[in-house]
């Protein structure tokens, strides 16, 4: 993978990511006693393997192994275009599976996300979570807060807070997607 543009800004390294997702899954352990009631939940695409990594850390300091699944929130975006038969005037969505081979009910759900921005994607994920059931309680976890906020949403579990201007995107890029671990700071022109 070539390295970042002169325009591109590192602000997390591999290293930094990985104490980050380290730092997160201490958190929610500390924070829900009941391991056995709390389900990670990613938000397809890069929430996914956020929600494994934190899964799989978990299991590695509490000895307990917690409920995984996976969302697509497609059809529940407020910004969704979807074409009406002539020529696509937007990119067509890709819809993903959604797994939750558990019960809902009960549960105390952690939604896990890459990026933080104006809150809407996250809105979308828990509209999306209800219709397959009613948990106990949601939370949220995700790797960056970027600010920007347009809905009173604020994470439960937050890796790093990056103050950003509208004109920057903040990219997060994973090895399981990107085959990198690292945090850019990259011109909105530039951004995926």
């Amino acid at each position: 993978m070539a390295a970042p543009a002169q325009a591109d800004r590192l602000l997390l390294d591999g290293e930094a990511l990985r104490r980050t997702v380290t730092r997160i899954a201490h958190e929610i352990v500390e924070r829900n006693p009941e391991l056995d009631r709390v389900a990670l939940v990613g938000i397809h695409t890069r929430g996914v393997p956020v929600a494994h990594r934190l899964r799989r850390l978990i299991e590695e300091f509490s000895g307990r192994e917690v409920a995984l699944g996976t969302l697509d929130i497609t059809f529940h975006r407020d910004d969704l275009h979807v074409r009406g038969g002539g020529a696509p005037l937007h990119p067509q969505p890709v819809v993903r599976a959604t797994r939750l081979d558990f019960p809902l009910e009960g549960m105390t759900c952690v939604l896990c996300d890459d990026v933080l921005y104006t809150g809407r994607t996250i809105r979308a994920a828990i509209d999306a979570l209800f219709d397959y059931g009613r948990p106990s309680r949601v939370q949220l976890a995700v790797l960056v807060d970027r600010g920007h906020r347009e809905l009173p949403i604020r994470p439960d579990y937050v890796g790093k807070n990056l103050p950003t201007s509208p004109d920057e995107r903040v990219q997060v890029q994973l090895v399981e997607v990107d085959e990198v671990d690292r945090v850019l700071l990259v011109p909105a022109t530039k951004a995926r």
